[in-house]
């Protein structure tokens, strides 16, 4: 269908289930404000406070038996953009059902249908780009500049899979006379993917063609926080050719969460968040037999030696820490200095206060608000914190004022000095809080790295090649970065975290996620050549 008969306005959306009319808004007058009165385009997700609907084998629905809405409220002046289901036990089983029909289907169709269908995908999602990244400001708080790049590094995977037929080719070997033993890639059955709020493309965009163009169905559970993202790629997906029922999506919280991981017919789940939810996931999942994938929590460090080129780093290092506010897994949230390094914090301090707090849709802001005001609440508690425990808060972002916008969740850009001792260091702030902390030399600086218990990520700054190359060698993260402040691998590789930022081993995208979306059949044939008939005549008398 074309773009124009695929979409719906506000006033034509049907829906089966209505939602409550939203309550008033305090907002004042803004870009926001423009952003969110706009007509509704999409099928499966509001902006004027209406329903946001599940995806049930090709059905925009929020479905019958809901009893509970979540807001989604604009994060800079907390308008009420859309409400989101929590979903009835008899709607995720109907889900599952439908999932499970098309997977019987879409795991026969051939792999070059199915990379027909991942390349349609990526033009119609280069097509739409600024439409969804607009949705993730207005959801998520991001700068539309961020907004793009949360689309684009989702965008890559969905290019990897357009290789899939390469990709999934599998092995054959003659092991013996007439024997041979193949083996091939086959796809699990129907799957899950449980999103973060804080990248509601990339993340949805990371399992979706993983999981799909190796022959599975899908079911995209997106943070109940910013969905809207994640249905507008949904629909581009329809739009793509994707059969009905071999994406869908489910709304809600914990009890989508509990139903996922029990429900036997899921074979496999991939998940990205938090510490707690991600352990419940891996082990109730796993005690139910599926495969898990859980991608938890961090705290990137990066060292800055003497030697470094002060400008770049410094840069480098402000661009880190206070990007998406730092609201993302490979933030960078502790700075350690080495020697005379630490003699650089004043100018990092000057650069990071000309940071622009606002909201997304203005150009000049650098820094959006939090996802919610719990989060702001979290990260300046944990930012007073440092001073309880003998910190100095060398640049104090709270109470940050962003005119016209009184009821943003903003917090400016804040840097702790701090030791490893204390609460700020230890736990996962998710907001835009550097930390730093002294070391004597390299060596004390890799054990305070290797010292923390997770490992998602870690970066040095340095000229000297040897100094380099003893980083890497013995850094215990999993993704190191030289000279590279977020060194998140591109997708012809595997994403790599270790330690407790992931449980299960696999990999999000790259190889191991192919691996991870798929089992191997090995089968061993025997097809003797002296059985094969001849078709050539013999005239003569047989002797045996």
């Amino acid at each position: 269908p074309t773009l124009r008969a695929s979409r719906r306005s506000l006033s034509s959306t049907a829906h089966s289930s209505a939602a409550p009319a939203p309550s008033a808004s305090s907002a004042s007058s803004s870009l926001n404000d423009h952003e969110a009165s706009q007509p509704n385009l999409w099928k499966g997700t509001r902006t004027d406070g209406g329903a946001t609907t599940n995806l049930i084998g090709g059905e925009w629905t929020t479905g019958a038996g809901v009893e509970k809405w979540i807001d989604v409220n604009d994060p800079s002046t907390q308008r009420v953009l859309t409400r989101v289901p929590e979903t009835s036990q008899a709607e995720m089983t109907r889900i599952v059902d439908r999932a499970q029909d098309a997977y019987m289907e879409w795991k026969d169709v051939s792999v070059l249908k199915r990379q027909g269908v991942m390349l349609k995908l990526q033009s119609l999602i280069r097509e739409h780009h600024d439409d969804i990244a607009r949705s993730i400001v207005l959801e998520q708080g991001k700068t539309f500049a961020d907004a793009k790049g949360d689309v684009l590094r989702g965008l890559q995977v969905v290019d990897a899979a357009c290789a899939m037929p390469s990709l999934i080719m599998g092995e054959k070997l003659e092991v013996s006379k007439d024997m041979d033993t193949e083996t091939r890639r086959v796809p699990l059955g129907v799957g899950a993917a449980i999103c973060p709020f804080n990248f509601p493309a990339m993340i949805p965009l990371w399992s979706i063609p993983m999981a799909i163009a190796t022959g599975n169905s899908l079911i995209l559970k997106p943070s109940e926080r910013d969905p809207g993202a994640a249905m507008i790629i949904a629909e581009l997906a329809e739009m793509a050719g994707l059969p009905k029922g071999v994406l869908s999506v489910l709304h809600g919280t914990v009890p989508a969460v509990k139903f996922l991981c029990e429900e036997p017919r899921i074979k496999a789940i991939s998940f990205v968040g938090s510490d707690r939810a991600g352990k419940y996931i891996y082990d109730t999942a796993g005690a139910n037999g599926k495969r898990v994938q859980a991608n938890l929590g961090a705290k990137n460090h990066c060292i800055i030696m003497p030697d470094a080129n002060k400008n770049f780093a410094l840069n480098s290092i402000v661009g880190a820490a206070f990007g998406a506010a730092g609201q993302r897994c490979m933030a960078l949230s502790v700075l350690i200095t080495v020697g005379d390094a630490q003699s650089w914090v004043p100018e990092l301090v000057e650069r990071a206060k000309g940071l622009k707090v606002g909201s997304g849709f203005d150009p000049e802001t650098e820094i959006g608000p939090l996802i919610t005001p719990a989060a702001k609440e979290r990260a300046e508690r944990l930012i007073a914190s440092a001073e309880r425990d003998g910190g100095k808060i060398t640049l104090d972002g709270r109470g940050v004022e962003v005119p016209g916008f009184p009821n943003g969740n903003f917090v400016g850009a804040t840097i702790l000095e701090v030791d490893t001792t204390m609460e700020c260091y230890q736990e996962e702030i998710f907001g835009p809080v550097l930390c730093i902390v002294k070391a004597r030399d390299l060596d004390h600086a890799i054990e305070i790295i290797n010292a923390n218990k997770y490992g998602n990520g870690t970066a040095i700054f340095t000229q000297d090649g040897a100094t380099a190359r003893k980083f890497e060698r013995t850094a215990e993260a999993g993704q190191i970065g030289i000279n590279v402040p977020i060194p998140v691998p591109l997708p012809m590789f595997g994403w790599s975290g270790n330690k407790a930022s992931v449980l299960g081993g696999a990999s999000l995208y790259g190889n191991l996620g192919i691996e991870f979306w798929t089992q191997r059949k090995t089968t061993t044939s025997l097809w003797r050549s002296e059985d094969a008939i001849s078709v050539k005549a013999t005239t003569s008398m047989p002797t045996q």
